[in-house]
């Protein structure tokens, strides 16, 4: 293959798909999970943002993860879905940077985001008397822009390494463009890059996804203590939910660590399903729990499918009066 370098490589060839069979029920199904991901972490964004009965810490928190959730998917999806079904397996430099932007900027605010939500519903369940006045909108959304402020910090560090490499060949035969796919096209011994990909990897897995462990080990306590059965059940159902999404996150991105730098002479299919999961799954089950599992998302859901006319109580009261 001839030489290139990095001021004239204008485009990538995405070759991860080309020694699967099926690639248009594979292409078609991922088509329908990025519709089903946009479709409902859309309707808990327009939820929470047209009723100002939500417009509160935990209900910022839920967009905060949905928005994340539309760009993690958004960013690999869209590469996936057009090599698949509609046969354009190039990507065009600039493009394929911004997507792996995108794509590890994801990657790196949701486990930023679960961590928020994980001490949220902490000060909440030891100091429910003062949750209001610690847990403000202000600080939240303080706390929001610091985490994307980091996460953009991070990535854009990643990216300026990627982008200041020489390239050899325009293949990329991974799915979509990430970090690792650039790094494997470029003219340089890649394990020395791994290790900063590594380290960004790792830091979450190992640093975040303890902490929000032993934040539920204390909730967990603190639930344990109560008397009030009904006010048991109602925090254990609260905690669940944010356990299922902290787990369909945590639990493919340990596997896909562990899998990926642990195990040897592992085939380029399953490095690429490793690397799709992730970017799918969670994005899936995150709007799909907080839809079901939270009262206010549920109870307007039905109000919206069901088209319920939801009166105020005082023009009750004026209606009774009126016809009696």
């Amino acid at each position: 293959m001839a030489n290139y370098t990095m001021n004239n490589v204008d485009t990538f060839i995405i070759t991860g798909f080309d020694h699967l069979q099926n690639q248009k029920l594979l292409g078609f199904l991922i088509l329908i999970t990025y519709m089903l991901i946009l479709f409902m972490n859309g309707i808990n964004l327009c939820i929470i943002s047209t009723n100002r009965h939500l417009h509160k810490p935990m209900y910022i928190l839920i967009c905060n993860l949905a928005v994340v959730d539309i760009m993690f998917s958004s960013s690999s999806s869209t590469t996936m879905i057009s090599v698949l079904l509609a046969e354009i397996k190039t990507v065009s430099y600039y493009s394929c940077l911004s997507r792996t932007f995108c794509a590890h900027l994801g990657d790196i605010t949701e486990s930023l985001a679960l961590t928020l939500m994980a001490l949220d519903r902490l000060i909440a369940i030891r100091l429910p008397l003062r949750y209001q006045s610690i847990v403000t909108n202000s600080r939240i959304l303080l706390l929001i822009f610091l985490t994307w402020l980091a996460g953009f910090a991070i990535i854009g560090y990643l990216i300026s390494v990627v982008a200041n490499v020489p390239y050899c060949q325009p293949v990329i035969r991974y799915v979509y463009c990430n970090y690792a796919s650039l790094i494997r096209a470029a003219c340089v011994d890649p394990e020395p890059y791994f290790v900063i990909s590594t380290t960004i990897s790792v830091g979450p897995v190992f640093g975040l996804f303890p902490f929000i462990l032993c934040t539920y080990a204390v909730m967990a306590y603190s639930v344990s203590k109560l008397s009030n059965n009904s006010s048991k059940k109602q925090l254990i159902n609260t905690c669940l939910s944010h356990i299922i999404v902290l787990f369909s996150y945590f639990v493919p991105k340990l596997f896909s660590v562990f899998l990926t730098r642990l195990i040897v002479g592992m085939s380029l299919t399953d490095r690429n399903t490793i690397f799709i999961v992730p970017t799918m799954v969670s994005p899936l089950i995150n709007p799909a729990v907080y839809c079901t599992r939270t009262k206010e998302i549920r109870k307007q859901l039905a109000n919206v499918f069901l088209r319920k006319k939801i009166v105020p109580n005082h023009l009750k009261s004026f209606s009774k009066a009126s016809s009696s």
